[in-house]
């Protein structure tokens, strides 16, 4: 009877105990894996891309040459004045033509190599003297054209002058460009002023007789 009792007073304590520890565990348990998770952030959708045309650079814009305000002389001459002849002695000339240098041959090791001149010493022992002096600026060449005419109304007004260059003729009057190069200044029966634009020459053309 005895040992009867105390079976189940353990059984009785063994029940408390899994009473209190069974909801511990679940409580923890939940805890664990129910926790409270973040809420997820709104995602935003990203910015969509901004296309931009390319605008074509406008002819102000593309650097150039710089050109001239005056109008341009008017062209006499066209195209179907051109001779088309191909001119075979002129072309056999030109073949003929073998070069002769001055200086030494820079695929020859045996020609001779060039002379250099010593600079000048002071006599008096002092520094070489060394010329700095810039070189002069190149001169205008020639204005190559040919003041052949000119026509002019009765009252001696719109005056314009007939001038070749090359091949072509042009008919201009007192401020148009010839060849996109030769401004045309002051106009007379005996001369005619032009002005190398590329140089900023003035020069004075006579009239061919």
């Amino acid at each position: 009877m005895k040992s009867g009792t105390e079976d189940k007073k353990k059984v009785i304590i063994l029940a408390a105990m899994l009473a209190l520890i069974v909801p511990l565990a679940i409580w923890e348990l939940r805890g664990y894996f129910g926790g409270s998770t973040p809420e997820p952030r709104p995602i935003t959708p990203a910015p969509a891309a901004t296309t931009t045309t390319a605008t074509p650079p406008t002819a102000a814009s593309v650097p150039g040459p710089a050109t001239t305000e005056a109008p341009e002389a008017q062209r006499v001459t066209s195209s179907d004045n051109i001779d088309p002849t191909l001119h075979l002695d002129k072309l056999a000339q030109s073949e003929d033509v073998v070069y002769a240098g001055t200086g030494r041959n820079i695929f020859s090791a045996e020609s001779a190599p060039v002379k250099i001149e010593t600079p000048i010493v002071n006599p008096r022992g002092g520094p070489t003297v060394v010329d700095n002096t810039p070189p002069p600026p190149p001169q205008a060449p020639p204005i190559d054209l040919k003041y052949f005419g000119y026509s002019q109304a009765k009252d001696k007004s719109n005056i314009r002058a007939f001038l070749v260059h090359g091949d072509d003729i042009f008919m201009a009057k007192p401020g148009e460009v010839v060849d996109h190069r030769y401004k045309i200044g002051s106009i007379s029966p005996g001369s005619i002023q032009v002005t190398d634009l590329a140089y900023n020459n003035t020069q004075s053309l006579p009239l061919m007789q």
